[in-house]
């Protein structure tokens, strides 16, 4: 286990657990991101209980949760995923003191993986927020109340063309072919239609 008191080696894994943890608030259940973060969080943890390191760096690293969740409840929140984001890297990649002021992580190593994962994060977590709340393209319950015009005979079955689309229909009373009906429930691809007065 002492490879994993390498601050560079510790750094990738911080940055991966707080990574996979991200992912797991935005698309919970999945089981995957949640295992792989704690064991991640868990090797870093791990290092930072044995390298010196920096107590306003690891509350940097808890406070990017924060907006992150904000973010991720609604859409046109770009703004506090970014800081996230920041509070991320920066928190991650000072987590680590030397004997000096600066950082002891590989600088390269640094600057590539927090471009990765911060470029990753702010496309993934922006799509994944953009489709969450997209409303669906054919929202059934929207045919209710809709009128259309019947293209057989509809009574036990027929069909009618509601909305540009062709259906399946049921009615309680005989209607003609070429009525305008009305939409008065649907049950699931099946409409229950009325005549059109």
């Amino acid at each position: 286990m002492d490879f994993l008191l390498d601050p560079n080696i510790a750094y990738l894994f911080l940055l991966g657990g707080v990574f996979l943890a991200m992912l797991a608030l935005a698309t919970p259940g999945t089981g995957f991101f949640e295992v792989a973060a704690f064991f991640s969080i868990t090797l870093a943890g791990y290092a930072i209980y044995k390298l010196p390191f920096n107590g306003w760096a690891l509350i940097a690293l808890a406070l990017s949760i924060v907006p992150f969740v904000y973010s991720i409840q609604k859409p046109k929140r770009e703004l506090y995923l970014g800081l996230s984001i920041l509070l991320l890297v920066v928190g991650s990649i000072f987590m680590f003191r030397g004997s000096g002021a600066g950082t002891v992580v590989n600088p390269l190593l640094a600057v590539i993986a927090s471009a990765l994962v911060a470029g990753f994060l702010w496309i993934a977590i922006g799509k994944s927020i953009q489709a969450a709340h997209v409303r669906p393209a054919h929202d059934l319950d929207a045919l209710i109340g809709q009128t259309g015009e019947t293209k057989t005979k509809v009574h036990q079955d027929g069909s009618v063309q509601v909305d540009g689309e062709l259906w399946s229909a049921r009615s309680e009373k005989s209607i003609p072919s070429g009525s305008l009906v009305r939409v008065i429930r649907r049950d699931g691809f099946v409409l229950f239609v009325e005549k059109n007065s």
